[in-house]
């Protein structure tokens, strides 16, 4: 698309760095906060055949996992579904999580399996999960 992205209405890339720049709201780099114990995946919805839904397992697309062979390495890792509460659990915390593990894979571009310990809600789909890079298997 000519003239970028259109929502920065012709500005280009620098010019738009530039102004969050100045304002401040850059956001700080990864190395203060310490490397990511995780990778980034996409719960993309429920196994399913033409009409019937098996809701009990999950597809997830994992980050930067393109071929049915680059899943191997993720077979049995723990998987964090991490979302916000309206009201604060006991310790005064909003944020939830939902645990489970990557099973299998699924299909042949790199998505997976996953089973969680209580069914994921149907509002989580295209949200983010977070696959943790353990338990190792090497």
């Amino acid at each position: 698309m000519p003239g970028g992205h259109p929502h920065h209405r012709g500005k280009s890339g620098d010019q738009v760095v530039e102004r969050f720049r100045r304002h401040g709201e850059l956001p700080t780099s990864r190395s203060s906060q310490g490397p990511r114990l995780y990778v980034k995946g996409v719960f993309t919805g429920f196994k399913r055949a033409l009409r019937n839904q098996q809701v009990n397992t999950a597809l997830l697309k994992l980050e930067s996992v393109k071929a049915k062979e680059d899943t191997e390495f993720y077979l049995g890792k723990r998987v964090a579904y991490v979302y916000r509460a309206q009201k604060k659990d006991k310790d005064g915390s909003r944020f939830r999580v939902i645990w489970g593990r990557v099973t299998r894979p699924h299909g042949t571009t790199g998505g997976v399996r996953a089973k969680f310990r209580n069914n994921l809600p149907p509002k989580a789909i295209g949200h983010a999960v977070r696959v943790m890079l353990y338990p190792s298997r090497i």
